[in-house]
């Protein structure tokens, strides 16, 4: 669609082979062996006070992958990963993988109906969770029956210091009982004195089997499973390596959440990919993860601009704190121009965009390093960056034809970072990923220069802080309160999320209901990212002729 002739710098990243960056990615399990012998010794993670080294990673993940297939784990199960942002992730992934399965990334916000879906759709026989989580949310939904679940693992974010010699965590140590009905993590572990256990079945993992299943929501509200190949996350945990140039120096801040597509490639990946190091805190708190950054000097990150904003918002951060930092990349969510330079006054770092989604395994387009993304002058837009390695991008019209320069269509990608579809769901692939080609539902344009602008996200759908929110799931909560009649939820501006959820409701006659009542009571059922942050009560919702509800004319309020 382009000339990249008379512009070397975005030919250098158009052309893939140019960097060496291989289209035989092989599986992760490949990739990490590789990283194992090279840099074994290295640390892998730093999680408060305590190391992992890449090591300790691979002794541990036998012993899981060893655990699970005395359990009666097989080839092509699945393993369900209901953590926060710790090292249990990383060990219950290459377990996972080691035995042959495909993990499942699942929100630690995610409640018991959500949980209850994704464990049934993905047909989970496995189950790693924190022991809050079983004990609030898993326990009622495994023992209640109607999940495939047989194989439950618990686990705790706790920074054991038992061993102050090396100050070496010990991955996910309880201080509490463990839980009724499950096999805590730590016992598991506790059997990884190197060299006592037999060697594990050899296990024929392959670019095109099934790593992860990353669930996001179709144009329906309905989530589907993402098929994340082997091959997918290598190729573009390889792509971030190669377009940010990271190495094994490099230490990676985990600010992203691991059970998003962008942690799972952009901090796990990676860290795989290069022997970096991978910073965690468990969960996102602006206070601590500032003090990590203090502590561990992070050179890389990828995460939402809120995240960022947030912690240049922690009194005493400044550019001081910063200065560690080569790059730092935002994704997820648009930024405004204004952002941008907000973040350079407060950090002296350029924020670069990136754009991908759960169905392309993360990148797609990025600002090259070294490069400013430029602001469309008519729109005001800032480019979300050109395509990265041996992938194209198009914007098309509704019959799938090539648009002009500068006309706005439907951004459509083709490269081995696409899924090969969704798990189970043989029409919505077909409709969404034909020919493995991705009809992104996003609208935007490409400049003559091969910048792209993201114009707008699909129809109705909401972008909490970089979280995908779906009126029609929430709809369908909220209108099962009993004093709810009809309910229409929007997407309305918010200063720091840049959207957040607005509920409509009318009422069922001869009931009263509040809209804090109402709040409330969805909030006890759905995660954070999705319950209304507003409630309007009206009469009645607007409708066309045959009884359509009018979102657009609600959100035009």
């Amino acid at each position: 669609m382009t000339s990249y002739a008379d512009r070397p710098w975005l030919g250098r990243y158009r052309e893939g082979t140019s960097t060496g960056l291989s289209l035989d990615h092989g599986s992760m399990l490949d990739v990490f062996a590789a990283t194992v012998a090279r840099h074994g010794g290295r640390p892998a993670v730093r999680y408060f006070d305590g190391t992992l080294t890449f090591d300790d990673l691979d002794v541990r993940s036998d012993t899981l992958a060893r655990h699970l297939l005395e359990q009666g784990f097989a080839p092509g199960d699945r393993l369900a990963l209901y953590t926060q942002n710790d090292p249990a992730f990383l060990v219950g992934l290459l377990g996972t993988w080691k035995a042959g399965g495909t993990a499942v990334a699942i929100n630690p916000m995610n409640k018991t109906r959500e949980l209850t879906y994704l464990l049934t759709d993905s047909g989970a026989v496995a189950l790693l969770c924190l022991d809050e989580l079983w004990e609030d949310v898993a326990r009622s939904v495994v023992e209640g029956g109607g999940t495939d679940v047989r194989i439950v693992l618990t686990a705790s974010g706790t920074d054991d210091q038992s061993r102050d010699d090396e100050r070496v965590l010990r991955v996910t140590m309880s201080q509490g009982a463990t839980p009724e009905g499950t096999t805590a993590l730590r016992d598991v572990l506790a059997q990884d004195a190197r060299g006592d256990s037999p060697p594990l079945p050899p296990v024929s993992a392959g670019a095109d089997d099934v790593a992860v299943l990353t669930y996001t929501s179709g144009t329906t509200g309905v989530p589907k499973g993402a098929m994340n190949t082997h091959g997918n996350i290598a190729f573009a945990a390889k792509t971030y390596r190669d377009w940010v140039d990271l190495d094994e120096d490099d230490v990676v801040l985990g600010i992203a959440p691991l059970f998003h597509i962008t942690g799972i490639v952009g901090h796990i990946g990676v860290a795989f990919v290069t022997g970096a190091t991978l910073v965690l805190t468990h969960r996102f708190v602006p206070e601590v993860m500032m003090d990590a950054v203090r502590e561990h000097r992070p050179t890389f990150s990828i995460g939402a601009v809120t995240a960022f904003t947030a912690l240049t918002g922690v009194p005493g951060s400044g550019p001081q704190d910063w200065s560690s930092f080569r790059v730092v990349y935002s994704g997820g969510a648009p930024i405004a121009p204004v952002m941008t330079e907000r973040f350079d006054a407060a950090t002296g770092r350029y924020l670069h965009n990136v754009y991908g989604l759960t169905e392309t395994t993360s990148p797609c387009l990025a600002v090259p390093l070294g490069a400013k993304a430029p602001v469309d002058p008519d729109s005001g837009a800032l480019s979300v960056g050109v395509p990265v390695f041996d992938t194209v991008v198009r914007i098309t019209d509704d019959q799938g034809r090539d648009l002009p320069f500068g006309e706005v269509g439907e951004i459509v990608v083709d490269g081995p970072q696409v899924v090969p579809g969704y798990w189970n769901k043989p029409e919505e692939t077909a409709e969404n990923i034909p020919g493995g080609v991705l009809r992104t539902g996003d609208v935007g344009f490409m400049s003559p220069e091969g910048w792209f602008f993201l114009v707008d996200r699909k129809k109705d759908m909401i972008n909490a802080a970089g979280y995908k929110v779906w009126p029609r799931e929430v709809e369908d909560v909220l209108v099962s309160h009993d004093a709810v009649r009809e309910v229409a939820v929007v997407g309305v501006p918010d200063e720091y999320r840049g959207e957040t959820v607005k509920a409509f409701v009318s009422l069922t006659p001869g009931r009263s209901l509040t809209p804090e009542e109402l709040i409330a009571w969805s909030r006890e059922r759905m995660a954070a990212y999705k319950y209304p942050r507003s409630v309007e009560i009206i009469d009645e919702l607007p409708k066309t002729t045959t009884g359509k509800i009018l979102r657009r004319e609600l959100r035009e309020r």
